[in-house]
């Protein structure tokens, strides 16, 4: 596959401390489309700087950011990629050695989660695989109402990708907390409410956070995968509570 024959598609919204490694990861020649959510940091400037296009609009959420974004590509293939995401060397040959008429739809990618400076295999890290790459217009996106992650789906047949994208969101604990109060948070904004709710979700995080450290392998992680087991047995509760608390503010 031809590198112009790809649009890669960012969203941005003030990420200035990390745009510049996503662009450059990028294979030389692909078109890059920038869809901002008015960024005052200096986001697109950078961007144009590596010859992106950039678009500017109101952030309206990731789901209808995602979707207004793809209607604008117009090469055969896109190619999805998130601000704190690269394109590794081996995936970037693999793109290369694509046949564009290849007899599918679109292919699935894994992400190399990197959190605190290190890969993380277990936990339910790896491989965490998503569909990004698809002929233009053949994918469509789902998400439950408040979902922060979406889902592209496509009719026809997928591949799969060998090499993954380099997925590097959270560099420090307090970067981590930061987007685990505001995750929760806006999922919270859009869940029902409900006592029974909270008390089970509390009540299954610690046989959660087992599974996720001895079936999942978290504790082959060292305290990174302990801290990633115990914070994600955790977040449907916390969603939970938050979305209670919220119905009885009101």
């Amino acid at each position: 596959m031809r590198a112009a024959e790809v649009t890669f598609v960012v969203l941005t919204r003030n990420e200035a401390t990390r745009i510049r490694a996503c662009l450059e990861s990028i294979p030389p020649g692909a078109p890059v489309l920038i869809y901002d959510a008015e960024s005052t940091d200096g986001t697109r400037d950078l961007a144009r700087a590596f010859g992106a296009d950039v678009v500017v609009a109101p952030w309206r959420g990731f789901v209808e950011a995602r979707r207004r974004a793809a209607a604008l590509v117009r090469t055969a293939w896109t190619f999805m990629l998130d601000a704190d995401e690269a394109i590794t060397p081996e995936l970037a040959a693999e793109l290369s050695a694509l046949e564009a008429a290849a007899p599918v739809e679109a292919f699935s990618v894994a992400r190399r989660n990197v959190f605190c400076g290190r890969w993380i295999r277990g936990a339910g890290w790896w491989p965490d695989r998503l569909l990004r790459l698809f002929r233009t217009g053949r994918a469509s996106l789902s998400a439950r109402p408040g979902a922060l992650h979406e889902v592209w789906r496509v009719s026809g047949r997928c591949g799969l990708l060998r090499s993954p994208v380099e997925h590097r969101s959270y560099r420090s604990l307090s970067e981590y907390g930061e987007k685990f109060h505001r995750y929760t948070s806006s999922e919270a904004a859009a869940a029902p409410s409900s006592l029974g709710g909270a008390i089970i979700g509390w009540a299954v995080a610690p046989a959660r956070a087992f599974w996720l450290l001895a079936v999942r392998g978290g504790a082959r992680d060292g305290w990174r995968g302990v801290f990633i087991a115990f914070a994600s047995a955790a977040y449907p509760a916390v969603v939970a509570t938050k979305a209670l608390l919220r119905r009885r503010e009101n």
